[in-house]
């Protein structure tokens, strides 16, 4: 077979998958994220459900590239507020990129909930996944401005001992796996910052606290003055 043939057909096949996976977002905002199938998909495009099985052996397959897509859209969007700012210090890209999350994640609710507050198969923890790839690349729009901080002037950090043993070696595996860049114990408040965060963006996406709050925006600010005294990137420093 010609180089051309199989450049076209290259092409077509990358045109079908990307189909493929607006049409499953296309259901998950319109019919919720349990009328996403492989089945579903296949009547929405005009298919067979056998003949998208040639692109997606299941539909866990089919879930791990469609989240897959939604990290990376998020990623997109904090990487480009973020380096708006790259001659700025690593506070307002720190704050930058945090912003950036939370409008991402307010304007797509959905979204939201597929990649946070659905369950993870097995498999979509492996390295070598589309998800784990995707997700790490979003991991790491924080922790690499959290490491240049902690490199240019070291944040507050608790005494190891004083942490629970199984939480400190869990810390210490972490911090193996990115190469010691940070200590366990700055992994620590690294963890509790990303907690702080996602717990308080589950809380608006998810309309937690509409009975006292309608506007989460000021506590959202004033979350992440919290956030950036516990890594010394107080808005003046």
């Amino acid at each position: 077979m010609s180089k051309q043939a199989t450049s076209r057909r290259d092409r077509m096949r990358e045109a079908t998958l990307r189909e493929i996976h607006q049409t499953a977002r296309k259901l998950l905002l319109t019919k919720g994220s349990t009328s996403v199938t492989i089945n579903a998909v296949a009547r929405e495009m005009g298919m067979s459900g056998p003949s998208l099985y040639h692109y997606y052996a299941s539909r866990d397959a089919l879930v791990e590239a469609v989240t897959a897509d939604f990290f990376q859209e998020l990623a997109e969007a904090m990487e480009r507020v973020r380096d708006e700012h790259a001659d700025a210090p690593v506070v307002e890209r720190f704050l930058a990129a945090c912003r950036a999350m939370r409008s991402w994640c307010v304007a797509h609710p959905a979204e939201f909930q597929w990649i946070f507050a659905s369950p993870v198969s097995a498999g979509q923890h492996a390295p070598d996944s589309a998800r784990f790839q995707a997700g790490l690349r979003y991991e790491y729009v924080f922790l690499e401005m959290i490491i240049e901080r902690w490199n240019t002037r070291p944040f507050p950090v608790p005494n190891p001992d004083e942490l629970p043993e199984g939480l400190r070696e869990q810390l210490r595996t972490y911090s193996r796996l990115i190469d010691e860049r940070l200590p366990a114990e700055a992994v620590y408040v690294y963890v509790i910052c990303w907690s702080r965060l996602y717990g308080l963006l589950c809380l608006e996406v998810l309309h937690q606290m509409d009975f006292v709050l309608t506007d989460m925006e000021p506590l959202f600010e004033r979350c992440l003055d919290e956030l950036g005294d516990m890594l010394g990137m107080s808005r003046e420093s």
